[in-house]
């Protein structure tokens, strides 16, 4: 794993500030540092490295290729590679080392940008092709690694680099703020798609690459992959687990491949308890296993972990997580260059902290909600979806009327669930997402009205953003739901969690359930009814679990890497979050309202999700913008 940075500027580039975006990085890679420049000075690349693959000088990066004229710096690993090399090894190609970095220019130099249909893993890359005088940019299918870039029109400079932090090295680049980027943020807890919370700077999306070139200026961006649709003929069970089974303990198996200690996490739940016996399977030695827990037992899944753990016979390592354990959020903030209110951001740091004292590498279980269907919200859904289909239309209106009478302090949960009743079925999905934060009557009580007036009709954006991937895959209602956090939280929120949380602490994961095999299996062969049966949510996964985890697992109940933010801002933590808050003078907001959440939390109103919301984007503003 490691972090990536290039410049093209056809009026030429200071090498002393390519520097300085690589090491803004160190953290990404600390093995090693690496800086390439073209004879012009118009064209450089920087690279940071965490030696993974070939710990040998020869895997060091930029690396070109024998000619000079391909250069590349890459972050993230191609699982593949051995079989790659072996293919190009037949075509005449000669390679000097052992990395997976190397296959990776004579791919290209073989088979053009065509070259990343051929990639397993996860990655993002930039590679300069003096020949053509083009830089051509990557990212893996799911997002797994991240790839920023920054376009100045007017001079034709271009930049790109792993994080946000290292591009705002560069001179006189624009930090003006992102309106829409921070009304998305409210609604979800992230920056979502292409956008960044600075207006000069955007991502570049998962299964997208991009083409840059020198002469002229001019981008093409493109997308090179996607899940395929639901077969006609779909496989019995039977057939769909031995296939999965399959799979999945081939995809375990190449992401085993290291030149160093590797390990996986473990929090006893469905997803990575499989991981973890497949790994027990595979491995001759015992399997180094890491997880966290809390106090409070209702958040607490130390047991589960260690039966799973006990029944493998893996080397196991835990830590307990408490209240003062907060106190990492502002470096946390610090890392992750954008607000980010999902606050199992802590327990990920936490976790990757313990496993980087023992091993470099480390398998989770990320993937399986999305791919296999394992999020409560998918019945929820299904719940919508028959209310719909047996209730008729008057009377859904009549009982959202008469919800609008019921107090809210009485049967609040009762009163929101009938309210829905009168919204489209794909409105009424986005809006269980956006509940948890703020949904577009909260966001119009928080903003002020300049900020709402400038955002006028694309102040519901970030809705319409969400309900718009649900359309395409209409035809199964729990594949739309299932496809919409695929195309959106999982590579905005669950790969940035595990990226920047892993990176903090130098320690590559690896998720075998998004390999990207398996995501095509899942959406082309098994069916929403297969995902989510009756009440079971994952249920060909943990049909398949049942087979290989212990008996005394209770694999039915429904884990989550959660954090007990409630308990903590409703008591030791309480003075703290309405000190930083209250204190915050933000021009964004009205005031009044953040207080009326204080005074709410503080009387049994669980408001935590929006708070810690609001608080990390004012410990994020007080880093990035200045206290304001």
């Amino acid at each position: 794993m490691c972090g990536i940075a290039g410049i093209a500027d056809r009026r030429g580039l200071d090498p002393e500030m390519l520097i300085g975006m690589r090491d803004t990085m160190i953290h990404r890679g600390p093995d090693d540092a690496g800086l390439w420049m073209s004879r012009d000075k118009t064209v450089g690349l920087a690279h940071r490295r965490l030696s993974i693959i070939d710990l040998s000088d020869a895997g060091r990066q930029p690396m070109s290729d024998r000619e000079g004229k391909i250069w590349i710096t890459f972050n993230g690993e191609i699982y593949n590679f051995q079989e790659i090399h072996e293919q190009l090894t037949k075509k005449g190609y000669a390679f000097k080392s052992r990395s997976d970095t190397e296959v990776i220019i004579n791919a290209y130099k073989e088979w053009g940008t065509d070259c990343i249909s051929k990639f397993n893993g996860m990655f993002a890359f930039g590679i300069y092709d003096d020949n053509r005088k083009i830089l051509f940019l990557a990212r893996d299918r799911i997002g797994k690694k991240p790839l920023y870039y920054t376009l100045d029109k007017r001079s034709g400079g271009f930049a790109f680099s792993s994080e946000i932090k290292a591009l705002l090295r560069i001179k006189d680049i624009s930090r003006e703020f992102d309106l829409q980027a921070l009304n998305s943020y409210l609604t979800f807890g992230y920056v979502p798609g292409e956008m960044s919370i600075f207006q000069a700077i955007r991502k570049l999306l998962p299964a997208h690459a991009m083409i840059y070139n020198l002469d002229n200026g001019e981008h093409k961006i493109w997308s090179y992959w996607d899940v395929p649709r639901l077969a006609e003929k779909i496989p019995s069970e039977e057939e769909l687990l031995e296939t999965l089974e399959t799979l999945l303990t081939d995809a375990v198996r190449i992401r085993m491949i290291s030149d160093v200690p590797l390990g996986a996490f473990l929090s006893g739940g469905v997803d990575s308890s499989l991981v973890v016996a497949l790994m027990s399977k595979i491995s001759s030695r015992p399997v180094k296993t890491f997880s966290i827990g809390f106090e409070n037992n209702a958040h607490n899944e130390l047991p589960y972990a260690r039966i799973v753990a006990d029944h493998f016979g893996t080397e196991h390592h835990e830590l307990i997580v408490k209240p003062d354990a907060f106190s990492v959020l502002p470096d946390l903030v610090r890392q992750f260059d954008e607000p980010f209110a999902d606050s199992s951001m802590i327990p990920a740091y936490y976790v990757s902290k313990v496993t980087r004292e023992h091993v470099a590498v480390a398998l989770s279980g990320d993937g399986g909600d999305e791919i296999f269907g394992g999020y409560t919200v998918y019945l929820a859904g299904l719940f919508d979806y028959y209310a719909r289909m047996l209730v008729p239309s008057f009377l859904r209106e009549g009982l959202a009327g008469a919800a609008k009478h019921i107090p809210d302090d009485t049967a609040g949960r009762i009163k929101k669930q009938m309210l829905l009743l009168k919204l489209d079925l794909h409105d009424v999905f986005v809006e269980r997402y956006t509940r948890a934060f703020f949904d577009e009557p909260g966001r119009r009580n928080l903003l002020n009205k300049d900020i709402t007036r400038s955002l006028e009709s694309a102040f519901t954006a970030p809705e319409l953003s969400r309900r718009s991937f649900l359309g395409l895959r209409n035809k199964d209602f729990i594949t739309s739901m299932t496809y919409a956090d695929l195309k959106t939280y999982l590579p905005d929120d669950v790969m940035v969690k595990v990226d920047r949380a892993g990176m903090m602490v130098s320690l590559e994961t690896r998720a075998p359930l998004l390999d990207y095999r398996i995501a095509e299996f899942s959406f082309g062969n098994i069916p929403g009814n297969l995902k989510v049966k009756q009440l079971t949510t994952k249920y060909i996964l943990k049909k398949l679990a049942k087979k290989l985890l212990p008996e005394e697992l209770d694999i039915k109940r429904k884990w989550g890497f959660s954090v007990p933010i409630s308990d903590w801002f409703s008591g030791p933590l309480k003075s703290h979050v309405r000190e930083v808050l209250m204190g915050d003078k933000s021009e964004y907001f009205n005031h009044s309202t953040i207080k009326q959440l204080l005074d709410e939390q503080e009387h049994g109103i669980d408001h935590s999700a929006r708070l810690f919301n609001l608080l990390v984007f004012s410990l994020w503003k007080r880093e990035y913008l200045g206290s304001g």
